[in-house]
């Protein structure tokens, strides 16, 4: 799986996990709703100003947007269940 796949799998993750549509991430990021979509397709590579963007709106860290699912983070034991490496506050 590529890093475009990985990251397409995480912004759809967390987006859902937070309760959020499409159209309302992209509004909080301000970017448009159709990016959003395109991608959690994975047919665009979003820039990392973008990344930045959107794991703020979804309140984690870009790093955990591009991380592989399994792979370990920092504070492993203090992971959200469901969620790749988002600590618990």
């Amino acid at each position: 799986m590529g890093i475009r796949d990985v990251f397409a799998v995480n912004l759809k993750r967390y987006r859902r996990a937070v309760g959020l549509s499409q159209e309302e991430l992209a509004h909080r990021a301000d970017i448009d709703r159709t990016y959003v979509s395109a991608l959690e397709r994975g047919r665009y590579a979003a820039s990392i100003d973008v990344v930045d963007r959107l794991a703020a709106v979804l309140g984690t860290e870009a790093a955990e947007l591009l991380r592989h699912i399994g792979q370990p983070a920092n504070g492993d034991a203090h992971r959200v269940p469901g969620l790749p490496g988002k600590p618990k506050r």
